[in-house]
């Protein structure tokens, strides 16, 4: 695997995991498993039958958890916790083989990634759980999946699409995030001024 496939693999495994590290964890530890992608040697362990069965069942918890508007924020806010430094882990192990300096540097970009994917989804989910129906949310989380695991195709498969696509992502994430902020800030305050006159 050469340099721009590695960094395009460790960037998006650290990108995916911000939105769900289960599906990135699966669809890696499958195309090494099957043999359509050469794992790095830090990452190779994903192809180990325990971690692919404990994926999949978190995968499956997680999905069922993420159809549910109020268990799905509670979801959402637990794995704040575990999203960012899934991505730095695996966005390392991608890196692994290459100079320490860049295998650091990929796990700061990876866990910040996952951060900012992360924080995007979250604030995305908060804003369609608040919602009296129940078809945004449905929507966004089968979004989610779908993301998660194109993102990691794309970046195993497509490596310089995959570099558009993240600077794209990148783009979007910081067009959204300032006004998800002022979104979330006015429904809080509308929530406090409902507990106030109540």
């Amino acid at each position: 695997m050469d340099t721009v496939s590695t960094l395009a693999l460790s960037l998006g495994a650290g990108w995916a995991s911000g939105i769900n590290p289960y599906a990135t964890v699966l669809v890696l530890g499958i195309a090494g498993l099957t043999g359509v992608l050469d794992l790095p040697p830090n990452l190779e362990v994903l192809q180990s039958p325990w971690v692919l069965g404990i994926a999949a069942i978190m995968y499956a918890i997680n999905f069922f958890a993420d159809k549910v508007p109020a268990v799905d924020s509670i979801n959402d806010f637990i794995h704040t916790f575990l999203r960012a430094p899934a991505g730095a882990v695996l966005a390392a192990g991608a890196a692994g083989h290459l100079d320490p300096a860049i295998v650091a540097a990929a796990a700061l970009v990876g866990g910040t990634l996952a951060a900012g994917a992360h924080t995007t989804k979250t604030g995305l989910r908060v804003l369609a759980n608040a919602s009296p129906e129940p078809f945004s949310n449905i929507a966004l989380s089968f979004a989610d999946d779908f993301l998660a695991v194109g993102i990691v195709w794309i970046a195993i498969k497509y490596a310089i699409v995959f570099f558009v696509l993240l600077a794209a992502g990148l783009i979007l994430m910081g067009w959204l995030l300032p006004k998800m902020i002022r979104l979330l800030a006015g429904l809080l305050r509308r929530l406090t001024g409902r507990k106030a006159t109540a």
